[in-house]
């Protein structure tokens, strides 16, 4: 991969983490249709990185709170702190993703090779953002959720392992499809990414990072970390703003043209 491949697809999965039109779509179909090779395992899991560090700075105040408030609820049994139970229930919906990503793995694998499903995934998600819009009755905040709340949310973040299905768009739909506000389900999706990339990177790359002389720090690297914090630090912004004025439905008509696009091209080719 050259620095050029690197900023480009840096780019596109800090973006596309967070605005919902499915980063691994994206990461799927754009070396397809440029004729790139798939992106190595290692730079998968660092531009992950890089997208992970710019929640934890834009977020790093509610980081520091919700972990001031678990140790709070864990240790000194303050049950009703409103930030200990926020962090236990970022923790209950990481769960799901845990659970079906390690048993499923190999289908989701074989997912990844396979554009054609990527691009009906894709029309999936911008079905699923416009009708939980429509369904949607905004009446809970974040101090209001529940553990099946939280476990519904897990959900969605699971089917969202599979490329197509966006991890911010999905978990921000099943959070409106339980009547969370659309700006607090924004937020818990957010801060939702954290656990779930850092675990999976860590996983994925258990093997790789032992073994020194199969991973190296390389420029096109190094520029795909900064470009991935620097557009997912960007995208997150303007997604806040965004949702606290238009519907989630918006990214609908981006998914179903990307994905009607793609599919035109892929029967076109074949």
């Amino acid at each position: 991969m050259n620095i050029f491949q690197a900023l480009i697809l840096g780019l596109v999965q800090g973006a596309t983490e967070f605005i919902p039109i499915s980063s691994s779509a994206h990461l799927v179909l754009l070396p397809y249709l440029l004729g790139w090779d798939n992106p190595s395992l290692s730079f998968n899991i660092m531009v992950h990185f890089g997208t992970i560090l710019a929640v934890i700075f834009l977020f790093w105040k509610e980081i520091g709170m919700l972990i001031q408030g678990f140790f709070r609820l864990v240790f000194g049994g303050r049950r009703d702190d409103p930030m200990g139970q926020l962090a236990l229930f970022l923790l209950l919906a990481t769960l799901p993703a845990v659970i079906i990503g390690i048993s499923a793995k190999r289908f989701f694998e074989d997912l990844f090779n396979n554009p054609l499903s990527v691009s009906y995934l894709l029309l999936a998600t911008g079905l699923l953002m416009y009708l939980s819009e429509r369904w949607a009755t905004q009446t809970k905040d974040l101090m209001r959720l529940s553990w099946i709340d939280s476990l519904i949310i897990g959900v969605g973040q699971a089917l969202a392992i599979a490329p197509g299905i966006s991890r911010s768009g999905a978990t921000i739909s099943f959070a409106l499809l339980r009547g969370v506000k659309r700006n607090d389900a924004a937020r818990f999706s957010f801060l939702l990414a954290i656990p779930i990339i850092v675990g999976t990177a860590l996983y994925e790359g258990r093997d790789l990072f032992l073994k020194a002389e199969s991973f190296s720090l390389t420029l096109p690297l190094i520029v795909g970390i900064v470009s991935a914090f620097v557009s997912g630090a960007i995208s997150i912004r303007i997604l806040l703003k965004v949702v606290r004025k238009r519907p989630l439905s918006i990214f609908s008509y981006y998914c179903w043209s990307a994905g009607l696009v793609f599919l035109v091209y892929y029967f076109l080719v074949h």
